[in-house]
């Protein structure tokens, strides 16, 4: 399970510190790459930008993506995720806080494989993120790696 990556695009540092010690937390020592914003995260994904040379490693296992983030919304990088064929099936996970009824149904037009609300109590965000880390990384059979 220790060679898939996975991806936290995530604005808030908070929930980054939270997120990482959660995964800490219940062994899960995977690599966790972390984006901070819309456009940072499809510059990775795509290696283009600050991420143009680095290492062609494929693609993370799982991506988790926040919503609300500056300069290019969670939305926007799930379409643009799902148009374009190297990344059509890579596996999106909406992690936000948000609760408006229409970023769930948009998420799930786009293409977003799972849709979470975080929890706001610190133990059931650590049970979420542990459920979350052996769903995707251990059970999951995910789709075959494009490169």
């Amino acid at each position: 399970m220790s060679n898939k990556s996975i991806m936290l695009v995530e604005d808030n540092a908070d929930d980054v510190e939270l997120t990482l010690r959660a995964f800490r937390g219940n062994n899960i020592l995977n690599e966790v790459i972390v984006t901070r914003d819309g456009v940072e995260a499809l510059d990775y994904i795509f290696r283009r930008g600050k991420y143009a040379d680095r290492e062609d490693t494929g693609l993370p296992e799982v991506v988790l993506l926040d919503l609300k983030l500056p300069r290019l919304s969670g939305l926007e990088v799930l379409k643009a995720v799902r148009s374009d064929p190297r990344t059509e099936l890579l596996p999106v996970v909406v992690l936000t806080s948000s609760k408006e009824e229409s970023d769930l149904i948009q998420s799930y037009a786009l293409g977003a494989n799972s849709y979470i609300r975080k929890p706001v109590d610190f133990n059931e965000f650590i049970e979420a993120v542990r459920q979350l880390g052996l769903y995707w990384l251990l059970l999951n059979e995910g789709p075959p790696k494009h490169r």
